[in-house]
């Protein structure tokens, strides 16, 4: 597996994350609106991404009361399951709702789907409407990483002076088209543009980056964590770690904990899973080589971490990704 590495040959943890971001049959949309116009977002899915391409619009989340405004070339990241309102000003109500699978209704029910369909991943009631948003999800949570959604706020937005908004445009004109392999296309661009933007967030100082972001730079943690993301399988103890990182055990347990947020071991076994996951979407991929992949003797040894720390068994996960 290729990883970027900065000027002192450290790996960084966070191209590892963000490597699991990997979309299959993500969901893009332009919709266009005339004042005053609300939706309701419930679809429950994992994580979205919205832009306004013209005109101005504000978001609502459910987890965090504060309005968020959105000017054309501004991105907001909202973290799901739980809904969020895009809208033209705090004070409007939703008129629409998207429901799980991708249907569109009005609040009492009533299918709009057909009704506002404008042409290919295009909704309104007007083509002539001035305000334009474009939003793209998830749908599986398997197509992200455990350890970025539980480090994203539920509203996270970036400013169009704050990245490189032009990969607006190349989305903008990809979501219309209607050509072979076009899905594809939409997939990769979605990960290429959630990429860009958590890439761009994270290197802010007021970003609240989490814990393993900023522990990067400590000489001695930042040391161990690159060790754990570049050989997973390695049979790590924190004494061998230790040494490698040239403290005490004793030291290494508590730096590390205290700017991680857990253990050494804890990190690793999390780090292991999340790449067993990851692994487990090739269907070519064998249980036992997995688990050798990621530093287990066996498959049944990497079901046991896998079921306890995820839930489910690893042949639950992988049928729940075939069944979409």
């Amino acid at each position: 597996m290729s990883r970027a590495r900065d000027a002192d040959g450290f790996t960084e943890a966070l191209t590892d994350v963000l490597s699991g971001a990997r979309a299959r049959g993500g969901l893009f949309h332009r919709v266009l609106l005339a004042p005053p116009w609300g939706v309701r977002v419930q679809d429950g899915t994992p994580l979205s991404v919205a832009s306004m391409l013209s005109g101005e619009g504000w978001v609502r989340h459910s987890e965090d009361p504060r309005p968020v405004r959105m000017a054309p070339g501004d991105v907001v990241v909202l973290r799901g399951p739980a809904p969020y309102v895009l809208c033209d000003d705090p004070a409007t109500e939703p008129g629409l709702l998207i429901q799980p699978g991708d249907c569109c209704t009005t609040p009492d029910g009533v299918d709009m789907c057909e009704e506002l369909a404008l042409g290919v991943r295009t909704w309104g009631c007007s083509p002539q409407d001035p305000a334009a948003l474009l939003s793209g999800n998830y749908q599986l949570h398997g197509d992200l990483s455990a350890r970025l959604l539980d480090a994203l706020p539920p509203v996270l937005v970036l400013r169009e002076h704050e990245w490189d908004s032009g990969l607006l445009a190349l989305v903008a004109a990809e979501v219309v088209k209607d050509a072979p392999g076009q899905q594809m296309v939409l997939d990769r661009l979605l990960d290429l543009l959630l990429v860009s933007v958590l890439r761009a967030w994270f290197a802010r100082p007021e970003a609240h980056a989490p814990a393993w972001y900023r522990a990067q730079s400590d000489p001695v943690v930042g040391v161990v964590l690159r060790l754990l993301h570049e050989q997973p399988g390695h049979a790590w103890t924190v004494a061998a770690l230790a040494a490698k990182a040239g403290v005490s055990r004793a030291s290494l347990a508590r730096r590390f904990t205290e700017l991680v947020g857990e253990p050494p071991m804890t990190y690793l076994a999390h780090w292991r899973i999340d790449l067993a996951a990851r692994l487990l979407r090739e269907q070519d991929a064998t249980l036992g080589a997995v688990a050798r992949r990621v530093g287990y003797a066996d498959g049944f040894a990497l079901s046991a971490a896998f079921k306890r720390l995820r839930g489910v068994s690893p042949a639950a996960y992988r049928a729940g990704l075939t069944t979409h």
